[in-house]
């Protein structure tokens, strides 16, 4: 019990850090124009915190836990501003359970090593997090929209929202079924070898 109320304590504190390593990116005139970015900092927040935990604790479901504690605070602070009169999208509030999933998956399905945890598992968070993070923009109601008409109050003036170029891209149904494929091929593999074993 000790052990995972230190978990809720850490991980509230590591939202904070997300939230600062994403800085602009988790309101909607950032979300496109830094999605690289993005994706470096939430996919290293996300495996440094949640494989820290699971070897802490040597129970698979630990990362689970963490993302979800995670994901809670974050609608809490994207309810604040919702409050304070922003529109519901203004804040998007980042996918990160289902790759912390994926690195319960790893844990368990490869005998609880760590080593093929920090590998296999952190490759797998590397490449479902950009994934699941772009579906999730994708139903963010016009961010260009509300980036001009709901600007952040704290933007300094060279950080005025620009229109970016990349919308095509993350539109793509041939990038989003590639990037499911190669998501989708690991886990699958690791769960069929540990049925055999």
């Amino acid at each position: 019990t000790t052990h995972y109320l230190f978990i809720v304590v850490v991980a509230v504190n590591s939202t904070l850090l997300t939230i600062n390593a994403g800085d602009y990116i988790f309101y909607t005139d950032w979300a496109w124009t830094s999605f690289v970015i993005f994706s470096i900092s939430q996919s290293t927040m996300l495996a440094v915190g949640a494989v820290y935990y699971l070897l802490f604790t040597g129970v698979p479901g630990t990362a689970t836990y963490y993302a979800t504690i995670m994901t809670i605070y974050t609608w809490v602070a994207k309810g604040a501003w919702f409050a304070l009169g922003y529109p519901y999208d203004f804040v998007a509030v980042p996918v990160w359970i289902p790759s912390a999933m994926l690195l319960d998956l790893t844990y368990w399905a490869t005998r609880r090593n760590k080593h093929m945890l920090i590998l296999v598992g952190g490759t797998l968070v590397g490449l479902s997090l950009p994934l699941f993070n772009m579906i999730n923009l994708l139903l963010v109601r016009d961010p260009l929209e509300v980036a001009f008409k709901y600007p952040r109050p704290t933007l300094p003036p060279y950080m005025t929202p620009i229109e970016p170029q990349v919308g095509k891209f993350y539109n793509s149904p041939v990038a989003l079924g590639s990037g499911a494929s190669a998501v989708l091929t690991v886990p699958i593999a690791a769960l069929g070898a540990k049925l055999n074993t």
